[in-house]
């Protein structure tokens, strides 16, 4: 048997982290800006808007994915199972993101319409590239130690995509679009989309799959199925990516309202005076004089700094404690600096921004942790049943996250809702849109109490969780002795 090494390149890891740095363009804008183009831009209702997210989103995640997933495992090509899928979306995926955040003038039925339409085709292609490019990651190596080391490159991968998203995003709409935020979401996605294709072509040429299911491993799709319902870890991962979405969709999706409805502004364009001056004078003025887009994007650049920092500690600390407990403590701690958000007053910036780099650094530890978590559980199954099912594995969790992301981001639209909030459709024309008071309490909870609750289940549910450090090193070395010793 020819020996095939699992050593992973530099090259190649960055080539592969690529991908999700394309597909988090698409998906860091889906959570930080969907419910708010939707509500501010477009000028859906957000009873509407709500009920657009969470149906489509649902169906993509209990149908498109577990489809995808199912045809991924069943994919032969002389590229292998998962590469063809992204290759062949690559374009296509790139396109409808810009149909998804245009602003057509229909009439407001055809809005509808053209909303629902858009974000079901961009949910089947993100389904369609990101579920095979995920699953790569539990073919290209065997080795434990590199998949940790892969993680960790494509994470701080992502974190590049939401500086991106979250920090310049919206100051670069404004500046864009000369203050009409609809031209300057199109003119940015429009460079989004070349960008991303490009990224996801790279990922393409440069990756291999190295882990190659035998003929005796072959299985029917109720053999694929039976196994997941008999995998613990699986269903408890499963429900720990559905929490873990929902607390990210919710808080995400609720920053922008904050800022514009809680955060004081005075003392706001206080606090980021001075930096704003220092970009300035380094050229870089697209942040320009609005306090809120400002002050909303330099407050996301300090928790994805210190997120990236927690990534590049991940691989280290998993390595030495394993995945789970590092997992588990890390997420505990995120959360209590989610919570302490409910206390700060309007004013209270310094210790807003600073409660935000502190989460930022602990959630940063779990986010290469949570995908390299699921490729274990594909060995798991392997050890147990003898059958490589990745494809499926993988599509379940996107199944977790595409609910978890839909019901986050519904539930922004509809509590901001219950508390009265005024979305761009509902004002009268040539008036500025003053929001009831109630509004403000409404977005402090949803940035505090409300994403908080998921992420304290999801501590608890990991005590249920088996694949510790011990059984980490066992399920490599029994999948080694089975592969020829390959490693």
């Amino acid at each position: 048997m020819k020996r095939i090494t699992q050593k992973i390149s530099v090259f190649e890891k960055i080539g592969y982290s690529l991908g999700d740095l394309a597909a988090n363009l698409v998906f860091q804008t889906i959570i930080t800006y969907l419910a708010y183009f939707y509500t501010d831009i477009y000028g859906l209702k957000s009873t509407d808007a709500s009920i657009i997210m969470l149906s489509v989103g649902l169906t993509a995640a209990f149908i498109f994915n577990p489809i995808i997933g199912l045809l991924a495992d069943r994919t032969y090509s002389k590229w292998g199972k998962f590469r063809p899928w992204i290759l062949y979306t690559s374009i296509p995926l790139g396109v409808v993101a810009l149909l998804a955040f245009s602003t057509p003038n229909f009439a407001y039925k055809g809005k509808l319409i053209y909303a629902a339409a858009t974000y079901s085709l961009l949910l089947m292609l993100y389904a369609s590239s990101n579920l095979p490019y995920s699953a790569l990651s539990g073919v290209i190596t065997g080795n434990m130690g590199e998949r940790n080391s892969i993680s960790s490159y494509r994470f701080v991968a992502v974190m590049f995509a939401q500086f991106f998203v979250q920090v310049f995003m919206l100051p670069i709409i404004i500046y864009a679009g000369h203050g009409d935020k609809a031209v300057g979401i199109e003119a940015v996605m429009t460079w989004m989309a070349i960008v991303g294709t490009i990224m996801l072509l790279i990922t393409f040429f440069s990756t291999r799959e190295r882990i190659v299911p035998t003929l005796e491993q072959k299985s029917s799709i109720k053999d694929d199925l039976s196994d997941l319902v008999k995998n613990r870890p699986w269903l408890i991962m499963l429900i720990l990516t559905v929490l873990v979405f929902i607390t990210l969709a919710m808080k995400g999706g609720s920053y922008v309202y904050y800022f514009n409805n809680y955060v004081d502004k005075t003392a706001l364009a206080n606090f980021i005076g001075p930096v704003i001056s220092l970009l300035s004078d380094l050229g870089i003025n697209f942040f320009g004089s609005d306090p809120v887009a400002a002050g909303f994007g330099l407050f996301n650049a300090g928790g994805i700094i210190f997120m990236i920092v927690g990534i590049s500690l991940s691989k280290k600390l998993a390595d030495k404690y394993g995945k789970r407990d590092v997992f588990q403590y890390s997420l505990l701690v995120s959360t209590i600096f989610i919570l302490i958000f409910f206390f700060f007053k309007a004013d209270s910036v310094f210790l807003i921004f600073g409660s935000q780099i502190l989460h930022g650094f602990f959630y940063g530890l779990t986010i290469p942790i949570l995908w390299a978590m699921i490729a274990d559980v594909a060995d798991y199954s392997e050890m147990k049943t003898n059958r490589r099912a990745t494809a499926i594995i993988f599509s379940a969790m996107m199944v977790g996250l595409k609910a978890g992301l839909s019901i986050g981001g519904a539930l922004v639209s509809w509590i901001l809702g219950l508390y009265g909030y005024i979305a761009k459709d509902s004002a009268v024309a040539g008036h500025e849109i003053i929001q009831p008071e109630a509004v403000a309490s409404g977005a402090r909870l949803l940035v505090s109490i409300y994403p908080s609750i998921p992420f304290l289940i999801g501590v608890g549910l990991l005590y249920f969780y088996v694949i510790d450090k011990k059984m980490e090193v066992k399920i490599e070395e029994e999948l080694k002795s089975r592969r020829g010793g390959n490693i």
